[in-house]
């Protein structure tokens, strides 16, 4: 599959979370979406201007342009879709593509938990309980920072051969299906 039917697959298919996307589908659609980012967000640049941010000692330069938005939200379902059904075609549920999120998610929870019980406690307990619950977000922290590689390589791993239970393999399947 090449650059342009990948990019029309993935639109015609905007919506379809089920079924498999190859390898090549889902690389060429992500660098179509990479490279019309590049693009727009310069062209945002030269028509609209940009804005330069000062936090903390970091300067950090925004575009002020609608069109890197609207392509942003143009291609996020569709490259979420091809996500999906990539994780389908290696094996995998296509949950395990939200992996990095389900992992912020649950760190932000336990350390809202963990923090409403701090007026409760005081002293000596104060203290096991910090340093029980700082170890515990030491080794979420490390589990967040590895899961997006984890999601990475599994979205580079060979399809299945054959038919698995998301759908036939794209590769081996009729051109006119």
């Amino acid at each position: 599959m090449g650059f342009g039917n990948a990019v029309k697959t993935c639109f015609r298919k905007y919506f379809t979370f089920s079924g498999r996307a190859s390898r090549p589908e889902y690389w060429w659609f992500a660098l179509f979406v990479f490279v019309g980012s590049l693009v727009l967000g310069g062209l945002d640049a030269s028509l609209f201007g940009t804005t330069v941010v000062e936090t903390d000692g970091a300067t950090e330069i925004r575009s002020n342009g609608p069109l890197g938005g609207l392509f942003a939200l143009a291609t996020f379902i569709p490259g979420l879709s091809a996500g999906w059904r990539r994780m389908h075609d290696s094996g995998r549920s296509g949950f395990y593509l939200l992996y990095p999120l389900i992992v912020m998610l649950g760190i932000g929870s336990f350390a809202a938990f963990v923090g409403g019980f701090d007026p409760l406690i005081s002293g000596s307990a104060e203290a096991v309980v910090g340093s029980i619950a700082g170890l515990v977000l030491l080794v979420a922290g490390l589990v967040f920072l590895v899961s997006p590689l984890l999601v990475l390589w599994w979205l580079t791993r060979p399809s299945q051969p054959g038919s698995n239970e998301y759908g036939p393999n794209p590769q081996r399947a009729a051109p006119w299906s």
